[in-house]
């Protein structure tokens, strides 16, 4: 099993066709071809984290995505953000999160704190 390490986008491409190939076939996991294609992904995978990063949403776009994801409504929110008004001022970014609102939003309905501690885009001026 002869593996490089991914350092060019050519590299890193030869690896996207090759794992492709193992989409459609998957190999017997401990086997040799299953050994290659986890290892081949690994390194895929470490090289877009390090050449692609993707950007943790903004808190108040994670919050919309999960209210959209559970069929959540602002009604919904209260228990977690406080009164119907307050849950509107943050959603139309009027307020930010607080450190008690972060907790109870990640707590109760699963959204990353990750996403929800850092600055909230600044509303769009009109």
């Amino acid at each position: 099993m002869e593996i490089r390490p991914i350092k060019t986008e050519d590299d890193y491409k030869a690896a996207l066709r090759e794992v492709s190939a193992y989409f459609d076939h998957e190999p017997v996991p401990g086997s040799a071809e299953g050994d290659r294609f986890e290892v081949l992904l690994t390194l895929v995978q470490s090289y877009e984290a390090k050449h692609y990063p993707i950007d943790l949403p903004d808190p108040v776009e994670a919050i919309k995505f999960r209210m959209d994801q559970a069929g959540l409504t602002a009604k919904d929110l209260v228990p977690c953000i406080g009164r119907l008004n307050r849950v509107y001022e943050i959603l139309n970014r009027k307020r930010p999160l607080t450190l008690n609102m972060i907790w109870k939003l990640h707590q109760e309905l699963g959204i990353p704190a990750e996403s929800l501690i850092q600055p909230p885009k600044l509303p769009l001026a009109a």
